[in-house]
């Protein structure tokens, strides 16, 4: 097995660096669509991250960008897009044959609000069929191309952790987002969900669908929560006094022992620093709530992959069962899956006002070997139905030198206390 180092940013073409270079007049957006087609063009071949790629309209978005008056806090700044997001001048394609070619014609409203904070769209990026599977596909992880980058996110977050773009989008059902910046140690944020509209984005789950966002520093993702608007929140400072619960969740039997070395290192680490961490068991309400996520992605799956099932002769079969009702959920299962969630929320809510932040794995362990399935989503799942904001930090590896994200987890609509506090872990883990 070859294991590649991870590329230093280019000249650094992380997003806070760009759009302080542009404000600044050291360089032209023009300038910074040529390094980035310098970049995909080393890495593309060995990582497949795009669907779709398009030099000709980057460098067109650079141009009038360069002849614009007010270019905004995101000049210059290039965007890797999941394919299941809309975009107005490129394919949306769902990795699925039904749209093979189809565009839209409009921007879904995340991508129109970063074109008007002068964002470059660069391109679409590869995901797993609808977002909604655990299929692999062609994008390999840049650190070690046997292995999967994770998914359903999988484009967005490879092409984020080479270079090739400075920041990326993409969602989270389950752990699309987070599972995938663990496995390609890249800053990784779950949204609480619909603090940032998802309406252009493929509907899997209403209940759990939220857009994702990738960088490769806390600040690029700081950028974001600023250009979206995230409501203002306690951001600590400094570690020493913050109050942080160390969760290890009623799915820890799925975690691999390096993950779990992992996440006790790092509290060691953020203990040493100052914070006060503190071992935290949720109540045995939560033992139903990995189930209840199932059955709801199930029921809401039901409406959502209908009309596909209907128009799309030869769909994959998991489909079939899905709109088919395989499990055979009834209306009643349904109605208990939400109600606990609702009393989890609840729950949550009142167990996170002893502390600023939590602390969990961002996966199961490192990203498997090969490209058939993305691994394990048990680490989010949860989360994602709880409906919190989720920010996995960077800097611990495991045996095979791959990296190993920490999860940092804050109540709802305290999105940048979670970017904070995992901002000023992410410094003690690296």
């Amino acid at each position: 097995m070859t294991v590649t180092s991870k590329p230093e940013p280019l000249d650094p073409m992380t997003a806070t660096a760009i759009a302080g270079d542009l404000a600044a007049g050291r360089r032209s957006a023009a300038e910074v669509a040529e390094r980035t087609l310098r970049r995909v063009a080393h890495w593309e071949p060995k990582v497949e991250a795009f669907s779709h790629f398009d030099p000709d309209l980057l460098r067109a978005q650079a141009e009038a960008l360069d002849a614009r008056a007010g270019k905004g806090p995101l000049a210059g700044v290039t965007v890797a897009v999941k394919d299941v997001i809309a975009t107005k001048d490129m394919p949306t394609e769902h990795n699925t044959a039904r749209y093979a070619g189809s565009r839209p014609g409009v921007d879904a409203a995340c991508i129109d609000t970063l074109r008007a904070a002068g964002a470059l769209i660069m391109g679409k990026t590869v995901t797993t069929e609808f977002a909604s599977t655990n299929r692999g596909g062609k994008t390999r992880n840049p650190l070690d191309p046997t292995r999967t980058p994770g998914g359903s996110s999988s484009g967005s977050a490879a092409a984020v952790a080479c270079g090739m773009a400075a920041v990326g989008l993409g969602t989270q059902t389950g752990g699309s987002t987070i599972r995938p910046a663990s496995f390609n140690g890249v800053w990784g944020m779950k949204p609480t969900w619909g603090v940032i509209s998802r309406e252009g984005l493929k509907q899997y789950s209403v209940t759990c669908d939220t857009l994702g966002l990738y960088a490769r520093s806390a600040e690029d993702l700081g950028l974001l929560c600023d250009v979206f608007e995230l409501d203002p929140a306690p951001e600590p400072q400094t570690l020493a006094g913050t109050r942080i619960g160390l969760c290890r969740t009623p799915m820890w039997d799925r975690t691999e022992p390096p993950m779990r070395r992992a996440l006790d290192e790092a509290a060691d680490a953020l203990r040493l620093a100052g914070a006060e961490v503190i071992e935290l068991e949720l109540p045995p309400l939560f033992a139903g709530i990995a189930e209840a996520h199932s059955v709801i992605l199930a029921r809401e799956g039901r409406a959502s992959f209908l009309n596909e099932v209907c128009n799309t002769p030869g769909i994959h079969e998991e489909y079939l069962g899905i709109v088919g009702n395989a499990r055979g959920i009834t209306p009643e299962d349904a109605r208990h899956a939400y109600a606990l969630a609702d009393r989890c929320r609840a729950a949550f809510d009142e167990i996170m006002g002893g502390f600023d932040a939590i602390m969990t794995p961002s996966a199961c362990g490192e990203a498997p070997v090969g490209l058939d399935r993305t691994g394990d989503a048990a680490m989010n799942s949860m989360w994602t139905l709880l409906q919190v904001p989720v920010v996995s930090a960077p800097g611990l590896t495991g045996p095979n030198g791959m990296p190993l994200g920490i999860s940092f987890v804050a109540r709802r609509y305290a999105d940048r206390t979670a970017l904070a506090v995992a901002r000023l872990a992410g410094e003690v883990l690296a």
